[in-house]
């Protein structure tokens, strides 16, 4: 376990040597990478493979479906230690969000056909929701698919895609019957490669999580057919996405939880090395105020994952639940990176220290997902 961190008590001697596994890898497989996939845009499609052949990437979907038979605790342990190190360019997150779908709301043929191929790696999977005039709002989704034969034409864009440009499997959110609201919206299953109709855009210029390659998406008269639909029944889109919201939230607070015990660490580390006025920083006062705020901050947030990973593992976690965690911790993030990036004074505002990437990697956390808007207000539905 890392020395800053105490040991979770979801944890158990087999998930330590799962964590021992895991760490090994993204020491030899991620960490060193990262500036190069800034540079290019995206991970190497190997990285899926890599991480697919020691069952890392579907930890948590049974074994009789190519995954590797564990639970949330082994993806929680994935998100953690890819924090630890910084990452945001492996998109393993929308991944495994996919293979949720399918596990939960697939049809038996579709959870046969996908779920091995995601799970070793071949196929990487996306989520297309986003379009330009739609974030939060997916009523108001533009993008259609209309009965034609024995099987559906779709048409329409999507934007902020993750995975976007590797992806080989996107679940595509689309209006199956446009004058039905909530309950007109579908969920396709679309194969991209070889793919008529299906283009991807340039990948898009962030600001930050430069090695993420997120795209745009165009469907020009793609054509699926009917075994393409989530679950085999029109107009459960929405209610699809509902159900598999706590899991992406859960991990996305993970993620953050991994980010401010990493902005910990470092702050501690620099401001013992970094003397000012004659002894180091971290011998005056309001050094060691503001990082016993922060500590503080990230040992109350620790204490409330942890009971979220639990839950997750038991089955019982609720959207409000995770929609708090998401908030809270998205929050307390950019908040405590803030805070730690100030301490490193001029150095802060240099790319080449980890602080400054992580300034920037951050902002969106509180963006993507489900806005903190969105957050409040389905926190606000449950007073």
């Amino acid at each position: 376990m890392h020395s800053h961190q105490p040991t979770s008590r979801w944890m158990d001697p087999d998930l330590e040597l799962y964590r021992d596994m895991v760490r090994r890898f993204i020491a030899a497989e991620v960490d060193p990478h990262q500036a190069r996939w800034r540079q290019q845009q995206h991970v190497d499609r190997d990285l899926w493979r890599k991480a697919g052949a020691l069952g890392f990437l579907l930890a948590d979907i049974p074994d009789e479906y190519g995954g590797a038979g564990g639970n949330y605790a082994h993806m929680a342990i994935l998100f953690e230690e890819l924090a630890f190190v910084g990452d945001r360019a492996f998109g393993v997150h929308v991944h495994a969000i996919v293979a949720h779908y399918l596990l939960n709301q697939g049809t038996e043929a579709q959870r046969a056909r996908y779920l091995p191929l995601l799970a070793s790696g071949e196929m990487v999977a996306a989520i297309a929701m986003t379009e330009p005039g739609t974030g939060s709002d997916l009523q108001s989704v533009r993008t259609r698919a209309e009965r034609e034969g024995d099987g559906y034409l779709i048409n329409g864009s999507k934007i902020f895609i993750s995975n976007g440009y590797l992806a080989d499997l996107v679940v595509v959110v689309a209006k199956t019957d446009p004058a039905a609201g909530a309950k007109g919206c579908s969920l396709f299953l679309v194969e991209t490669q070889a793919q008529p109709g299906y283009r991807v855009g340039r990948i898009l210029e962030k600001m930050g999580q430069k090695g993420q390659d997120t795209c745009e998406l165009f469907f020009d008269n793609v054509r699926v057919g009917t075994n393409a639909l989530l679950g085999g029944v029109e107009g459960l889109g929405f209610a699809h996405l509902m159900s598999e919201l706590p899991y992406e939230r859960t991990m996305l607070a993970i993620s953050a939880m991994g980010a401010i015990e990493r902005a910990l660490r470092l702050t501690v580390d620099y401001t013992r090395q970094r003397h000012a006025f004659g002894k180091p920083l971290i011998e005056m006062q309001n050094t060691r105020f503001k990082l016993a705020e922060v500590k503080t901050q990230a040992v109350v947030a620790r204490a409330f994952v942890d009971d979220c990973i639990v839950r997750m593992v038991q089955g019982n976690m609720d959207a409000t639940t995770a929609s708090i965690a998401k908030l809270w911790l998205s929050e307390t993030e950019g908040r405590v990176i803030d805070e730690c990036l100030q301490l490193f004074g001029g150095y802060g505002y240099m790319l080449e220290y980890p602080i400054a990437q992580m300034y920037v990697d951050t902002r969106v956390q509180r963006i993507y997902g489900g806005t903190s808007e969105i957050m409040k207000e389905i926190i606000a539905r449950s007073l």
